[in-house]
């Protein structure tokens, strides 16, 4: 799981399935048969988003509806037909997906009330209509089109005889209904800048801050190697001095004196591996390499992954000491006949699993280890979630949620 795609991401090969025929890189490694996946789907609405969804719609009609009724009550009050209620229900009810079709909306309220204004020669009231139609027409970007069914429809009003002061006042009405609908456009307009600006310096600043942190691990490195390198050397170096004169004037080597050798050697060495880790903060292999290790020490694994799964650098660096970390506990403490080892990408997010059916009893108290606390400081870095803790059968579960950015995930 090391190879590194063009964009950064690393890449979980395909893995064997159960007859042991390989479809990837790592061998002797029993998996699930993967197909492959289809084009992903714009992932869905949350229900916050729905429901105002669902809000606007209602609104929308009740407005077609109440504007309706009231062209249909002044219709009422003076000598209107039924083609004339025909044609007022033509231009009103459209109203109710000015959203979605304003264009469509403003040419049937435009014709439909016109023809309407030519039949039966109604007062002002039959334009609110195509006023609301020619708003959001403009509200939509259509304000060429919006002045145009504006300019038509004063120009029929007045030659169906309407008098020149209701059709200045008509002209008033759409001045302002092109006027606020171009305001609630650049309104609109501005919000989406102020957000996307909110999610560009939110992004930056998640990019410093790793910057920052990758800068630090650096200092704490070479602060480590200056201090703690330099004096264990010494010891390790006067203990291995020691030990030889004492050979060689044939004395005997103090215990003692062993276990300090030993012991400083053993500190030289798990101090070059932490600061390997200082200094670079990539998986030190892959996830299906690490499984093969596991199994030439004895450890009965079982790997299910996805087909040329492709993470970013950290949640595939994670990932990773995830799958390390919880193998290790499994074969020093659990005494498993079987792990199973799960990577599961949806759309936003690796499930990464990995069960045993050792020892751990259902309800049995855990005390989180070094090994444990570290992975969930990891997880909680890339601001996912961690369940560990016994099975209901039996067995210790590690259950990890890391997010994934929708740009970032490719599954082919």
């Amino acid at each position: 799981m090391g190879d590194v795609g063009e964009a950064g991401r690393s890449k979980v090969p395909p893995v064997e399935d159960g007859s042991g025929s390989a479809s990837g890189a790592g061998s002797g490694v029993a998996a699930e048969p993967v197909t492959q996946a289809a084009p992903r789907a714009e992932a869905p609405l949350t229900d916050t988003r729905r429901i105002a969804a669902k809000r606007e719609r209602v609104f929308d009609v009740v407005v077609a509806a109440v504007v309706g009724a009231l062209v249909l009550t002044a219709a009422a009050f003076g000598d209107a037909g039924p083609l004339d209620y025909v044609l007022i229900a033509t231009g009103c009810l459209p109203l109710a997906f000015h959203r979605s079709a304003p264009r469509v909306v403003l040419a049937a309220a435009t014709l439909a009330l016109a023809a309407y204004v030519l039949h039966a020669h109604p007062g002002t009231v039959a334009a609110v209509p195509v006023v609301g139609a020619a708003h959001t027409a403009a509200r939509a970007g259509r304000r060429g089109l919006a002045a145009l069914a504006s300019g038509g429809f004063l120009a029929v009003y007045l030659a169906a005889g309407g008098a020149v002061g209701q059709t200045l006042l008509l002209t008033g009405w759409f001045l302002c209904a092109l006027v606020t609908g171009l305001a609630d456009k650049n309104w609109q307009a501005y919000l989406r800048q102020t957000e996307q600006r909110a999610l560009d310096a939110e992004r930056t600043r998640e990019e410093v801050a790793l910057r920052r942190a990758g800068e630090e691990r650096l200092r704490i490195a070479r602060e480590l190697h200056d201090s703690l390198t330099h004096s264990i050397s010494i010891v390790k170096l006067q203990a291995g001095v020691a030990v030889h004169l004492a050979r060689k004037r044939g004395d005997d080597v103090p215990p003692a004196l062993l276990a300090i050798q030993e012991a400083s050697g053993e500190a030289m060495r798990e101090l070059r591996a932490t600061l390997d880790v200082l200094r670079e903060p990539a998986p030190a292999g892959r996830i299906d390499e690490l499984v093969e290790r596991a199994r030439s020490a004895g450890l009965a694994v079982r790997l299910t992954a996805a087909a040329d799964l492709q993470l970013p650098d950290d949640v595939h660096h994670v990932a990773y000491r995830i799958v390390q970390e919880a193998l290790t506990n499994a074969a020093r403490h659990a005494s498993p006949t079987e792990v199973t080892v799960t990577l599961a990408a949806e759309a936003k997010a690796l499930d990464v699993r990995v069960d045993d059916d050792g020892r751990a009893v259902p309800d049995s108290p855990v005390t989180p280890g070094t090994g444990l606390t570290g992975m969930r400081e990891r997880v909680t870095a890339l601001g996912g979630t961690l369940h560990t803790g016994p099975r209901p059968e039996g067995g210790f579960a590690v259950h990890a949620r890391l997010p994934l950015y929708a740009s970032t995930l490719e599954v082919k």
